[in-house]
């Protein structure tokens, strides 16, 4: 016979370790903050160890607690797979993913049509957020990551980007490739990044490999966000440096045009798969489709130079 604390003790710890919040605990178990507590110290009492540091609203895990709540993390997805299998009929053929806004809307969101013609028993659900998601709490059964690879499987990752000057067609010259100085009268577009952590490339790099008069600097136009500012650019306010695999389609029809200069390395893109689910038919077609889009994009890429 298996020893365990009351499971409505375990439940509390668990729902409050996840989201790092009694508040948020009471609300996913309906109950009151106060009965959270209570749970918790019954189960500390129960245990001889403290669990959580407390500090005003804030709580934090302490060693023991950051011992056994992957465990029982782990545990309550069993559970619930168990049940979900038992009491739900199995819809193999619908697939939540998540991705960044811009990934989806420019890259991803063009190329559905053509999975969808091949597979229109799979119903794809896209959420596009630029905050990081508990996969397993929001049931996503893939996600597409963006960000540095040092420490991802190579398999896992699907493109790498590079970083280029670009500018609407019509503020360009007709009869030659644009460069840099062909802008002086419009502002250099650049966005505020989301992930303030990642080094990304921005224009004082690229400028400083292009041979053009330093002695007159560009003005800058800010943007708040990635997808603003390509609307931008598309409107014909300046040029932007952004990521080619979010403008693959726009320099294809000519709509963008390359300014010369660098191509600055960026980051990946990777699959993230969350370890819990269950493997699906739709989920094994969407991922290998996915897979040959970027190989055939990667390899048209190099081709293009």
């Amino acid at each position: 016979m298996r020893k365990l604390p009351p499971l409505n003790s375990i439940r509390a710890f668990e729902a409050a370790a996840r989201h790092q919040s009694f508040t948020a605990a009471a609300a996913e178990l309906s109950v009151t903050i106060t009965a959270v507590s209570h749970q918790i110290r019954q189960l500390e009492a129960r245990i001889g160890h403290k669990l959580f540091e407390r500090t005003g609203r804030a709580v934090t895990l302490t060693p023991v607690g950051k011992t056994i709540y992957p465990l029982l993390r782990d545990s309550f997805d069993q559970m619930a797979q168990a049940f979900e299998i038992v009491n739900t009929p199995t819809n193999d053929d619908s697939i939540q993913i998540s991705a960044t806004r811009a990934f989806a809307e420019r890259w991803l969101m063009p190329r559905l049509s053509q999975f969808n013609a091949i597979h229109p028993e799979v119903v794809v659900h896209l959420h596009g957020s630029e905050n990081v998601l508990d996969l397993r709490a929001e049931s996503i059964d893939l996600a597409i990551r963006y960000g540095p690879v040092n420490d991802d499987p190579r398999d896992a990752v699907i493109l790498e980007d590079c970083y280029l000057a670009v500018a609407d067609r019509g503020i360009c010259p007709e009869d030659r490739n644009p460069a840099i100085e062909d802008f002086r009268k419009h502002p250099l577009l650049a966005y505020k990044w989301a992930n303030g952590a990642l080094n990304a490339p921005d224009w004082s790099a690229w400028l400083a490999r292009v041979d053009h008069d330093k002695t007159v600097h560009f003005r800058m136009s800010w943007y708040s966000e990635e997808m603003l500012a390509l609307y931008a650019a598309e409107c014909g306010l300046g040029p932007l440096m952004c990521s080619n695999v979010l403008i693959d389609e726009e320099l294809r029809t000519g709509r963008l045009r390359r300014i010369e200069g660098p191509c600055l390395p960026g980051f990946a893109y990777r699959l993230v798969v969350p370890p819990s689910t269950r493997p699906k038919n739709g989920l094994r077609l969407f991922t290998a489709w996915l897979r040959e889009e970027a190989r055939v994009f990667r390899e048209r890429s190099i081709a293009a130079g």
